[in-house]
């Protein structure tokens, strides 16, 4: 976001991944904090009962709603790579999404952007086939809609080419490298845990548009959306001391879409 006088961030948040009436995260509490909801399209999390109760949560609070598709991986949580070749993986990618379009529409809501899930999301930063064949599969099922995915990857370049709208997006709680990939989480300092210090992050990024990377560099992010992560131990407070935050400086969370 570049500095302007009042300021705007969407919120978005992975959810819909509760399986069996095991949930993963808080759905309803993060539904009245967050402006975008990343639903899961039960490849990787997930049933059709519990998706679609947190489409009619995210059609109650005004939430807009993205397909959260994966490799079809659920022992994995959709956290591996699968050797998939294009073909087949455009073919998932297709499914995913008409399958959530369907319930999101008799739950009095519609999809409008899809965002990868887990190692797919990571993957077509790099991996031309698989990137190709996510676009071509968002494409043909809609022509129309977003796809949200990590600044600087093929998977952008091919998206716009396509004629997709991109949203850029960042992590709250996560680390950057200076070259502006994510920390590892094998790193011991990936992941930020202090909810003051990753509030004021984000209301930096919103109001400028940049991100201090771990070397103690400026990353250019001009992000468009930020992800909080609801599944990680104290995400709700989390969250809620970054709504607060950015209330508090007067920046308003607003679906980007």
């Amino acid at each position: 976001m570049a500095e302007q006088d009042t300021p705007t961030i969407d919120l978005n948040a992975d959810l819909g991944e509760t399986t069996a009436g095991n949930p993963v995260a808080d759905d309803g509490a993060m539904m009245s904090l967050i402006s975008s909801a990343n639903v899961a399209c039960g490849f990787h999390a997930g049933d059709p009962k519990d998706i679609s109760a947190t489409l009619a949560a995210a059609a109650k609070n005004g939430v807009t709603v993205g397909a959260h598709p994966a490799y079809r991986d659920p022992a994995g949580f959709g956290r591996r790579f699968m050797d998939y070749s294009a073909e087949e993986l455009k073919a998932e990618i297709m499914y995913q999404i008409g399958a959530i379009a369907t319930l999101a529409r008799v739950n009095g809501t519609e999809i409008k952007y899809v965002k990868p899930h887990g190692a797919l999301y990571n993957t077509i930063v790099h991996h031309e086939a698989h990137a190709t064949a996510v676009v071509e599969a968002v494409k043909a099922v809609d022509p129309h809609l977003a796809l949200m995915l990590l600044p600087g990857g093929v998977a952008v370049d091919i998206a716009k080419q396509a004629g997709l709208r991109v949203i850029i997006e960042a992590f709250a709680d996560r680390n950057y490298n200076s070259d502006g990939t994510l920390v590892s989480r094998r790193e011991p300092n990936a992941v930020l845990h202090d909810p003051q210090e990753v509030a004021e992050r984000v209301a930096h990024l919103a109001r400028t548009g940049t991100l201090t990377a771990v070397d103690g560099s400026t990353l250019q992010v001009d992000a468009d959306s930020v992800c909080v992560h609801g599944d990680s131990p104290g995400a709700i407070d989390m969250t809620k001391r970054i709504v607060a935050t950015l209330k508090e400086k007067n920046i308003e969370v607003r679906s980007v879409l």
